[in-house]
């Protein structure tokens, strides 16, 4: 039987005008509740004041005032091995380096319990398995987004485990994703010289160091900031620019650290969100004098962003060998670029 849990949020100054955004922005994140499940709570009656059950999402609350919420835990996820075919690029008693497709969540979670890599992995490593944290199952030392395809490490046993989350922790593992952006950046610009925490070094490569927190108001979103929250480095370079002038171009980003949504929030913040993402590139009027009808159709209609985990290198915890890999680039993507171009 699911346990009762209760929770007290005190709402902090300049709240939003309403219940559900003011919660959604002041209960911690290490609660778990997402803002759908901030809204059934309140639907159902599980969110109070001084007594009083608030279900209507649109209450006013004032800064000062503490909410007693009620609610079950959620439930943990059986996971189960799944029978889904894999890309392995590499694998040996200590590790396994996926390219991991386009639509396939990393671990299971209540919205989606299965058909993830960890179900894939369980069902293809079988007994290889080691006992990591007193269970049989996968390592994840690091996650790409469910539409981003690419490069995985997953450990195989304990001391794997440790070994590859140290240096990502360190941020000393190599990490390249290539994605299609609109726009080009530029060190000419100088709307981007005008711009914080926009640099550029060496041979034009674009250089992002802000700090990264969750949206206020969007907690599923990631968000820029300059004090708070996490420290964040992207670079990127042009690979290939499409249009004249360029209305797109082909990026290399690679990460200094790894936060979520990194590539794909810094990106939107200099002003070349990724093409097809539909949370922080947005859909931009682009000239139909700068690219072919199908160019330009192909990128209205590109479902998911255009991010590609292309190489991923680390040191091998076990052998301390340098450790590289390449995946190219999806078909999907690979249609994208090649559109672009004619």
């Amino acid at each position: 039987m699911s346990a009762i849990r209760s929770l007290s949020v005190v709402i902090a100054e300049n709240p939003p005008p309403r219940l559900d955004k003011a919660l959604a922005r002041d209960v911690p994140e290490e609660e778990g509740l997402s803002r759908s499940r901030l809204a059934k709570l309140i639907a159902e009656g599980g969110v109070a004041r001084a007594g009083e059950v608030l279900d209507n999402p649109r209450t006013k609350v004032a800064e000062g005032d503490v909410l007693e919420l009620t609610f079950t835990e959620a439930q943990d996820v059986e996971t189960r091995p799944e029978d889904i075919p894999l890309d392995v690029v590499f694998e040996d008693d200590a590790l396994i380096v996926i390219n991991k497709p386009v639509g396939m969540v990393v671990h299971p979670a209540p919205g989606s319990p299965g058909g993830t890599l960890v179900n894939a992995l369980l069902h293809h490593c079988g007994d290889s398995l080691s006992g990591i944290g007193g269970e049989k199952r996968p390592g994840i030392v690091h996650r790409i987004d469910k539409d981003t395809s690419g490069l995985l490490v997953v450990a195989k046993s304990d001391k794997a485990h440790v070994g590859l989350a140290a240096q990502f922790e360190k941020h000393t593992v190599e990490r390249h994703y290539r994605a299609a952006v609109y726009g080009a950046p530029d060190a000419g610009d100088p709307r981007l010289r005008g711009l914080r925490g926009v640099s550029f070094d060496g041979s034009n490569i674009l250089k992002i160091t802000t700090q990264l927190a969750r949206h206020k108001h969007d907690r599923q979103k990631q968000a820029v900031l300059f004090q708070g929250g996490r420290h964040a480095v992207t670079r990127a370079r042009i690979e290939e620019a499409f249009g004249t002038p360029p209305v797109a171009s082909l990026v290399d980003c690679w990460l200094e650290t790894g936060r979520t949504h990194q590539i794909r929030v810094h990106m939107a913040y200099a002003g070349f969100g990724l093409i097809g993402d539909q949370t922080y590139g947005g859909k931009r009027k682009v000239s139909e004098k700068a690219l072919s009808p199908d160019a330009l159709n192909a990128i209205r209609n590109f479902p998911r962003q255009a991010l590609h985990a292309a190489t991923l290198g680390f040191i091998h915890p076990i052998t301390k060998e340098k450790m590289s890999f390449e995946a190219p680039l999806p078909d999907d993507m690979s249609q994208l670029i090649s559109t672009l171009r004619h």
